[in-house]
């Protein structure tokens, strides 16, 4: 059901890969809610993806652009509110990439060049993003800035390789950039804490539907959906939250407050 939480409102959307991916998502609830966005992503990423039938089933305008260049954002940004009409009220930042991970390089023998350029498109792009927007004055008031992260930026997950280094650091890119926006622009900076999901990127990640069961027998109400991070980064487009910043937002099915849940500890209690 919409309701035109979004009614008039305009962004930019990053990484709308597939139908699996939460931009992807993303993008068709804040059509249905009466906003309007242009699409990006890295041109390999295009290749490989069906951005095309996103754009066209929202009727929105695709501009390729590599997050980690500075230029490719400038002429993002410069070309989305020039498309758009105006100013840009909510940007989703929903991108990230382990070439450790995709080699099979373990946390203890990693490739640091690979380690870098993870560590660029993951997190650094992010900072990237917010320094055009912030320089080109491109966010309206009350704007709303939302990045994606996981559990795995606070608590140890051996598998998540260096995606968890590089999450930890988004984290605290929003945090302190968010002070500068939401001081001197009054923009809002946030990351939502998403349950493991299986996206595309996701899948990638050694014993990934490990992650997914586990979570889901240790969080109350279960793991959260794609469709559900995409209703609730709504809630952080919207006017409802204006007040919300430098928080991370757990949507994860209550996961990150548990200790050990009834279902996860019976598979441990052998009966006598």
């Amino acid at each position: 059901m919409a309701y035109n939480l979004l009614k008039g409102k305009r962004g930019i959307i990053f990484g709308a890969l597939d139908e699996n991916s939460i931009a992807w998502k993303t993008a068709e609830r804040v059509h249905e809610e009466g906003g309007s966005f242009v699409l990006t992503n890295a041109p390999i990423a295009m290749r490989m993806g069906s951005i095309k039938k996103l754009a066209e089933k929202t009727g929105a305008e695709i501009i390729p652009a590599d997050a980690t260049k500075v230029e490719d954002l400038e002429n993002l940004v410069e070309k989305a509110t020039e498309i758009l009409g105006g100013k840009l009220d909510f940007v989703l930042h929903s991108i990230g990439m382990s070439v450790n991970v995709r080699k099979g390089n373990h946390y203890t023998d990693m490739n640091y060049a690979y380690t870098e350029k993870g560590w660029d498109v993951s997190a650094v792009s992010f900072h990237k993003t917010m320094q055009v927007l912030y320089k080109k004055d491109a966010m309206n008031e009350w704007g709303s800035i939302v990045a994606l992260t996981y559990m795995a930026a606070q608590r140890v997950f051996p598998d998540y390789n260096d995606m968890a280094d590089n999450k930890a650091y988004l984290e605290s890119i929003a945090r302190s950039f968010g002070y500068f926006f939401g001081s001197e622009k009054k923009v809002r900076v946030n990351t939502i804490s998403q349950s493991p999901t299986p996206t595309t990127a996701g899948q990638g990640v050694k014993g990934f539907d490990g992650f997914i069961a586990y979570a889901d027998e240790m969080s109350p109400l279960g793991n959260a959906t794609a469709q559900e991070c995409a209703d609730y980064t709504l809630t952080l487009f919207s006017d409802l939250t204006r007040k919300v910043t430098l928080q991370n937002l757990y949507n994860d099915g209550g996961f990150s407050n548990m200790g050990v849940s009834q279902k996860v500890m019976e598979s441990f209690v052998k009966e006598k």
